[in-house]
């Protein structure tokens, strides 16, 4: 099975449920609290869960907080390949989820935010590999240009995917055109699309980004949540494939999740289109659970869809997506 080289971000999660977010000068107690992994961790997790190695390329820091992200990469078997950051901790995030499952975020950087490309060379690259990073390390000015430069430099046969995240309106735009330029699989969601393009339509912002921001992609999905996720290949070929109607608790990490198991079903030599609906199946079964990092395992993934379709698919629709 091929590696997914993580070259991103990870920090500590300090978890909040509450009702609903309070008003300005107001407070709130929370019915629940926890300390988890967050940021990358959540994508990793995902990936790994369904079945493929996973390494983490990021910095790390020394303190209380590297420690506790030491410890999760752990327990879930992924590979460390930097050494902790001896000046900085890992940053962290404040995350508020409500009880409409939607989440907020207040996040504070730490070493995650200053990758060097010294810290980059221990990734040693192996044939096969897929390398991962998102837009929330672009944006960091502390990592944006040895990361930029490190993916620019990347072998042509290293499989290299990116997710812009929300804050893509935060990253220069030199630097995202460097990065979208090699980009070989693109996964956004539809108001980071719009972001980059400028246009809210899924489909025509699809075939922009192909044509214009990502000319060697293979291909690329923009996610909409229930709603389900557009795919558009390099061949022309593209389809919406439905989402799946759940209970939803908590959306945090439901994009994460969505990404790890869209690459770890590619890596394996699944087809995008099936790939995408076991995306969509992994996504929903997690805003099922509560906390980032509640992405299911293969075998989970695969007892969901034999035990339910989008309420919008028929069965020539399931034909034409693992055609």
């Amino acid at each position: 099975m091929s590696r997914l080289v993580h070259a991103g971000s990870a920090v500590v999660d300090y978890v909040y449920r509450i009702d609903m977010l309070p008003l300005p000068g107001a407070e709130k107690t929370a019915a629940s609290y926890d300390r988890v992994a967050g940021g990358g961790f959540n994508m990793m997790v995902a990936a790994r869960r369904t079945g493929m190695p996973v390494v983490f390329a990021g910095r790390h820091g020394t303190g209380p907080s590297g420690d506790f992200l030491r410890a999760a990469f752990a327990m879930e078997r992924i590979e460390v390949l930097t050494p902790p950051a001896p000046e900085l901790d890992s940053g962290n995030c404040v995350v508020m989820v409500s009880a409409d499952a939607e989440r907020t975020f207040v996040s504070w950087p730490g070493a995650e935010a200053t990758l060097r490309a010294a810290d980059l060379a221990a990734a040693f690259l192996e044939a096969g590999d897929w390398v991962f990073t998102s837009g929330y390390t672009l944006s960091y000015p502390g990592s944006r240009d040895a990361l930029a430069s490190w993916i620019e430099a990347l072998p042509p046969e290293i499989s290299f995917v990116f997710d812009p995240t929300p804050v893509v309106p935060e990253i220069p735009k030199d630097i995202l055109a460097r990065v979208l330029a090699r980009t070989g699989w693109l996964s956004c969601n539809a108001a980071e699309a719009a972001a980059i393009t400028g246009t809210a339509d899924v489909a025509t912002g699809a075939e922009l980004l192909m044509s214009r921001y990502s000319p060697h992609a293979a291909g690329l999905l923009i996610r909409s949540g229930e709603a389900g996720a557009h795919v558009l290949l390099r061949d022309g070929r593209s389809q919406t494939i439905p989402g799946f109607k759940v209970a939803a608790v908590d959306t945090n990490g439901a994009g994460d999740t969505h990404i790890g198991a869209f690459v770890s079903a590619l890596a394996r030599g699944e087809r995008p289109f099936a790939a995408a609906r076991y995306a969509n199946a992994a996504a929903a079964i997690s805003v099922t659970r509560h906390g980032g990092s509640s992405a299911p395992t293969d075998a989970e993934i695969n007892d969901f869809l034999a035990a339910m379709r989008p309420s919008e698919e028929t069965d020539q629709d399931r034909r034409e997506i693992t055609a």
